[in-house]
């Protein structure tokens, strides 16, 4: 998770229900705190626009704390069915009750296929959630990971207790820098590369971080030999993933030879059957997953026929003069 867009781009449009609205947004003058929490204890409801005619309600029980950094907007809500939630720029980035679905699923995978992951690099990944999966494995020895925003990461750890082991492991760097220029410097090569980033959001630096060029001249050249690299690549569902998934699984089919996942690739085939993967898990991971499995991973790999043809037909490659975009800036409230 990186940062998407500066708050000073963001749309100041209210959005309500009946109901007071107002915007997830700091910081917020002196003057106006005292009214701020008489307004606060109103909110009922976090509200994102996910399209000019959809938009996604939770139920609130609270607003446990706001932040801004010079790059983003920062809050942690607790959602009455989905617990804690990280928000960043007004775009839900996961929940205290289903994130480990997302996280397992997007690090665990190249970490088994690689043969002996030893050392992982993070670009992104500032809740920590992502270095904390890495670390369960018994032969990771080096976790870097590298996020452009102090601030984000300083809440992550102050209010996301279930990552406060990993931010204190010994075997974690943190880094705070822009991820491609941190790789593009790094004279380390690593074993796996994630990807754990916002999505690209015209206007946003995250782009930059989805395009052949990327891949091609500063990711793979940093992958140790049968390395693996792994991205979220938004949303892939049967009506969503022409947005950007498709592209980047076709701009990564540009440059790894073998593609699979989130996006996943390598230059080396994933060829493990369900028992070798589970075998590896039972070997490998400390503690049990909740989510991840060898024949749900096997079974993951299988597409609905819409999706599998869509990939089959992408031409679009990602680049940045001719980037894809999820749609909005971050448009949220609390009405």
């Amino acid at each position: 998770m990186v940062g998407a867009m500066p708050p000073e781009a963001l749309p100041r449009e209210v959005v309500g229900n009946g109901y007071s609205a107002k915007h997830l947004q700091l910081p917020v003058p002196p003057k106006q705190a005292q009214q701020q929490q008489r307004d606060e204890a109103g909110c009922k409801w976090y509200e994102e626009e996910i399209d000019d005619d959809l938009k996604l309600c939770y139920a609130l029980n609270s607003v446990l704390h706001r932040g801004a950094s010079k790059y983003q907007e920062i809050a942690l809500l607790d959602t009455k069915h989905f617990g804690k939630a990280l928000i960043i720029d007004g775009k839900m980035q996961s929940t205290e009750m289903d994130e480990f679905i997302y996280h397992e699923s997007l690090i665990h995978p190249p970490l088994l296929f690689h043969p002996k992951p030893n050392t992982v690099f993070i670009m992104g990944g500032g809740e920590g959630s992502a270095a904390r999966e890495v670390l369960r494995h018994k032969t990771v020895q080096r976790v870097v990971m590298c996020d452009i925003d102090q601030e984000v990461v300083d809440f992550c750890r102050t209010y996301l207790t279930v990552n406060r082991e990993a931010f204190d492991s010994d075997k974690l760097c943190l880094i705070i820098n822009d991820a491609r220029a941190e790789l593009e410097k790094s004279r380390e090569k690593f074993d796996v590369v994630v990807g754990d980033l916002a999505d690209p959001v015209e206007g946003g630096p995250c782009y930059q971080l989805y395009t052949k060029s990327f891949y091609e001249h500063i990711v793979k050249p940093k992958l140790n030999d049968h390395g693996v690299f792994v991205t979220q690549a938004g949303p892939a569902g049967v009506l969503t993933h022409k947005e950007v998934f498709s592209s980047i699984y076709n701009t990564l089919r540009h440059v790894f030879k073998y593609t699979w996942g989130w996006v996943m690739a390598s230059d080396h085939p994933f060829d493990l059957t369900a028992q070798q993967i589970n075998e590896r898990i039972n070997d490998r991971i400390e503690g049990e997953l909740v989510y991840l499995s060898g024949e749900s991973l096997i079974s993951s790999t299988t597409l609905n026929k819409s999706v599998h043809q869509s990939l089959l037909n992408e031409t679009h490659v990602y680049t940045e003069d001719d980037a894809r975009f999820i749609y909005g800036h971050g448009r949220a409230c609390c009405a």
